[in-house]
This record gives structure tokens, sequence and C-alpha cells, in this order.
């Protein structure tokens, strides 16, 4: 055991953590010339194209150092704030990280929370000051607020390029040097970590596990203790670029195990593995169900295609077990799905898979959150909201709640004001303000999630000129005034563009949705009135004109009696339309809600 380093990478989005890892599979030659490839460890079309990390992985090395083989497990973590559990749990698996810095962009938020994740689990952080060999670097500044974020002396902090290959040999003698080897008893009752699981088409679920006390082998009846259901181990072994097969995993090691489990949800990462005869007393600490964040409503644009779909999401949630969906009918769009995801970019990520993968389009609704609403009947038991529909009426309701986050968001010390007028308009309270060095601050603000499901990423960066990053962390439910906004179209409600707002920010919404689904909404032969209403009141309005047919273009002078005639025959007709008129509305419609402050 004392040879086995267990470590991680933790960095900000695009701060060269999948470039490091290529290096360092390159310098322990783990990989062949013939498998290289950028950013190898990660799978996916998706993941390269936007150079973002969705799915952990893990991969074992081995480094000679001093004549003596040392095994290295390092466990990827995905860089982004909708992943932060998994974050966590990969972190728990680890006894170092390696804590990454772009030398040109400096400490970013997500850094922090992810530094502070790794401190809570008494991690021996190594710093590395990457990309030193860009122009635009400061090392030296930048080497200062990594020294005044850690506490570290500045020769710990390793300058290096994951590019250019520089400083590669010293991060690999750092982690052997300062990661501990992983402490665990080799003879006490199995106990397993769970950091993360992939579907196998071929043999079901394929477990990753890092094992703390015992040891698993193969044929071993095992145990899942959140889920409390008993397999036998059919494989186990240790993840390379592919899997080698093992009779046993000791204790301090990281392997993998397949079961033939078939269904994602009785894998769950963060559980513990235990022997089924002999369990352990105390499972791993800090397991919770991944509870989804954001709903929208995901519809087939052709009916017909509802059971495809179906069997779409059903595969996708093979891979991915965070995704959660019910069926739901519109009376606008159909059957589809009421999915839960973990935040924004994890229902982009969704929607672009079912476009790939599946070759399936489908129309989103406006993303939600879910409520807390509480009747005045039952004022203690709470219904949970995450449709708008679902909103019990006004005349029964007591008071509703909504979930709130701590946001915090560091930012050049010039667009302090513009990044904290957006934050209230965004009816956030502001909590904190520390300035991290004489230019660079980090705000807290206490904030509704519903706000930031919009546009406030976006914004966010118009605002700071692309300098600002953001992280937030949920702090649990408070009450609010809240509001059900309808949409009608020609006096029909439709049910896909209801949203529930803030009081305050209900009329003003409602008005520019009017706005918006006029420019998008194409004209028919008759007048389409657009009304957002709440409850039975109509709060804004606006028109979509009739086309016309220039019916007195046969008229060559004469009486104008003779074109009035025609025009008044052509507004009985039109009148006669309006009444039986049906509106088509265009996809981007659905979407509109998202883009008002285009």
């Amino acid at each position: 055991m004392k040879n086995i380093r267990n470590f991680c990478i933790i960095a900000h989005i695009d701060h060269g953590k999948s470039t490091l890892a290529d290096r360092l599979l390159d310098f322990t030659k783990s990989v062949t010339e013939r498998e290289r490839k950028e950013q190898l460890l990660d799978n996916m079309d998706l993941e390269r194209e936007r150079g973002i990390t969705i799915k952990s992985h893990a991969i074992q090395m081995v480094y000679t150092y001093k004549g003596e083989d040392y095994v290295f497990n390092l466990i990827d973590t995905p860089g982004h704030v909708d992943f932060s559990y998994e974050v966590s749990r990969s972190i728990a698996a680890c006894e170092g990280a390696l804590l990454i810095v772009d030398a040109a962009q400096s400490i970013q938020a997500q850094t922090i929370s992810n530094l502070y994740l790794a401190l809570e689990n008494d991690l021996e952080i190594i710093p590395v000051l990457n990309k030193v060999d860009l122009q635009s670097a400061n090392p030296d500044e930048v080497t200062d607020d990594i020294v005044d974020l850690i506490g570290c002396k500045r020769e710990d902090v390793i300058r290096a390029s994951a590019k250019e290959g520089i400083g590669i040999e010293e991060i690999l003698n750092a982690i052997v040097e300062r990661v501990p080897a992983p402490k665990g008893d080799p003879d006490a009752p199995l106990r397993a970590l769970v950091f993360d699981s992939v579907y196998n088409p071929f043999r079901g679920i394929e477990t990753y596990f890092r094992v703390f006390d015992g040891s698993i082998k193969k044929g071993q009846n095992i145990k899942f203790v959140a889920t409390d259901k008993n397999y036998s181990a059919d494989e186990v072994g240790t993840l390379k670029l592919v899997q080698f097969p093992k009779k046993e995993i000791k204790a301090g090691d990281v392997g993998y195990l397949i079961t033939g489990i078939k269904n994602a949800k009785d894998v769950k990462v963060g559980d513990t593995i235990t022997d089924a005869e002999n369990p352990t007393k105390n499972a791993v600490a800090g397991f919770e169900d991944v509870k989804p964040m954001v709903f929208a409503g995901i519809y087939p644009v052709e009916t017909d295609e509802y059971e495809e779909l179906r069997t779409a999401m059903e595969k996708l949630q093979l891979n991915d077990a965070s995704l959660v969906f019910v069926p739901e009918s519109s009376a606008a769009l159909g059957f589809g799905f009421r999915c839960g995801f973990l935040g924004m970019l994890h229902l982009e990520i969704i929607q672009e898979r079912l476009e790939r993968e599946f070759d399936m389009t489908v129309i989103t609704t406006v993303p939600n959150v879910s409520y807390n609403a509480f009747t005045l009947k039952d004022k203690d038991k709470p219904i949970i909201v995450s449709n708008p529909s679902d909103l019990p009426e006004p005349t029964y309701l007591d008071r509703v709640e909504e979930p709130f986050i701590k946001a915090s968001i560091i930012t050049k010390s010039d667009f302090v004001g513009s990044v904290m007028s957006l934050c209230i308009e965004k009816r956030g309270q502001i909590t904190n303000q520390t300035y991290l060095t004489q230019d660079r601050v980090e705000l807290s603000f206490d904030m509704p999630l519903a706000e930031i499901v919009f546009d406030f990423y976006d914004r966010l960066k118009t605002v700071s000129k692309g300098y600002a990053s953001f992280d937030y962390s949920p702090i649990g439910m408070r009450k609010s005034k809240l509001v059900k906004v309808d949409v009608l179209l020609n006096g029909n409600t439709v049910d896909a563009l209801s949203a529930l707002l803030h009081v305050d920010n209900a009329y003003d919404i409602g008005k520019r949705i009017c706005e918006k689904l006029k420019e998008l909404i194409p004209r028919q032969q008759f007048d389409i009135p657009i009304q957002a209403a709440i409850g039975a009141k109509i709060i804004a309005r606006e028109t979509v004109k009739a086309l016309r047919k220039d019916v007195t273009a046969k008229c060559y002078g004469g009486d104008i009696s003779r074109k009035r005639k025609l025009l008044e025959k052509q507004k009985k007709g039109k009148k006669r339309m309006r009444q039986v008129g049906n509106v088509e509305i265009p996809q981007e419609a659905f979407m509109a809600v998202l883009k008002l402050n285009d």
C-alpha cells in the first residue's frame, strides 16, 4: 500500500486539466503512440468540442521514482458547477489533489469551491501553475495569489505548461513525495466507495470504486449499502486505458467491478460496497441522492415519435443516472416528458445528445426550478411544484417557498458595480465582499435559483467583459411571493409557455414575453391577440395583425362605395375566421422567454 498514490486534478473550466492528464499519461508511458490523442480521457465528441469534462474518468499509471515503482490512480473530475456532487465523491476517494491555476487567468470561482471541498477531505494540495509559456502569463503575480489562497511557500508552486510538456517530471515527483500513501486495514471487512459508474451495452453497469478497508475478490458476494442489494462480483480489475481483470483489488487501490446490473438507478454514486456475509459497520460518509435542480418539458416535434423519445431517454439514463423524467401531456405540444436536470449545462448536454446520438429533434419548454407550495388546508405539508401548471389556485394557496443559492462571483474590481446591479436585478442580496488582490474581488450573494436558470450566466459574462467567474451552492428553501403567469394565444392558454414569476417582475416579464412572441409568431389571415394573464387578470397584450389580400385591386375607378362594399365583405369573412382560427407556434417561441434581453 505504501507505493500507491491516489490523486485528482481540480481546476476551473479551461485551465488545462485534460491536457495535463494527457501529459502525465505520456510521461509515464501509460499510452502507446498509437493510442495517443488530445483530451484522451474525454470520450464524448461533445466534451472535445466544448473543451469540458462532463463524465469523470479514472486511469492507473506506473511511475518509477528512485528505482521504485509507484502506482498512481488519477481520478479525473468534471469541471462544471452542475456536477459538484460527482466532484465531491471523486475527491473523497483521493489523498491528494493537483490544484491547477492558469497563469494568464489566475484563480477563478470554481478553483476556490473545489479547493474548499478538497481541504474539507484533508487532501494534500499540490499547487501547479499551468500555461507559463503564454505571452499573457503573469507567473509571479499568480504565484502570490496561490500562496495567499492556500498558505503554502512560493517554492511549493510548480510551474508547468501541459501543452509544451514543461514541469511534468516535477509534478510526478511531487505526487510521490507529498501525497500520503492510502491508509486502511487490509484485514477488516470490505469497505469501498463508488465514485462513478458507466453503462456498457454488453455487460451492464461498470462500477468504479476505491477500496478503503479489506479487499474485493472475483466471485465474492457483495452488497451495496444504500440500495441494500446483494450481487456477485463477476469481474474486478484495474483501470488502464483498457480494463485489466484481476483476482483481487486490495485496500488503498482503485478498480472497476462488473456485476451484470442492468439499471443505472441500482448503482448510486457515493454508495458503499461491502461484503454480503461480513458487512462493515461504518459506511463511507457523505452519500446523498442527487436531486435535480432544474426542470423542463421535452416533447417530440412529431407526436408519433413519443415512444422513440422514451427509448432514447431510457438509454441516456443508463449512462447518466442523474437524469430524471416522468411522462406529461400538454394541450399545445401533445405527449412528452417532464425532465429533471442538475443545471442548465446538463439540460443543454441532454438535448444535444438526443439530437446527435438518437437523431431526435425535440422541443424544450422554458426551464424552471422546483418549488414548495403550501395550501390553506395543509400549512405544514408541502406540495412539490416542478411544473407551473401544478401550482394550486391562488384562492387555496397559503405560501410558496423557492430554492435559494449562495453565489460566489470573482471579478476584476472595475466591474464590481455592473455585477452588483445585475445580481440585485435578479433579486440577489449581497452577503460579503472580499478583495483577493488589489484588482480581484470575490462577491457573495444569496439569490433565488430560478433567477440564474434563465440568462444570468450569459449576462454576467457580458457585463464583466468575460472576466467574471461564477460558482454556487444550494442553501435551502425560503418563502417568496410568486405568481403563475399564463400566456394566451387567440384566447387559448398555452400551458407550455406558463411560468412562475416573482410578483415584482411579473408585469415586466409578461409584457416582454408578449412583445417577443409578437416577433416570432407568423402572421395569419386573422388577427391574433397575445395576452399575459395572472389568474383572470390580463396584464399585457400585443396583437399580430392579419395578412390582408388586396380585394380592391380589381376596382378601376368608379364610385368609392364599390371599394367599400368589397372591404366590408372582407371584414365579415375575417370575423368568421377569427372564431375558428388555430395558431401555429414556431419552435423558437417556446424558448423565447430565455432570450428576453436579446
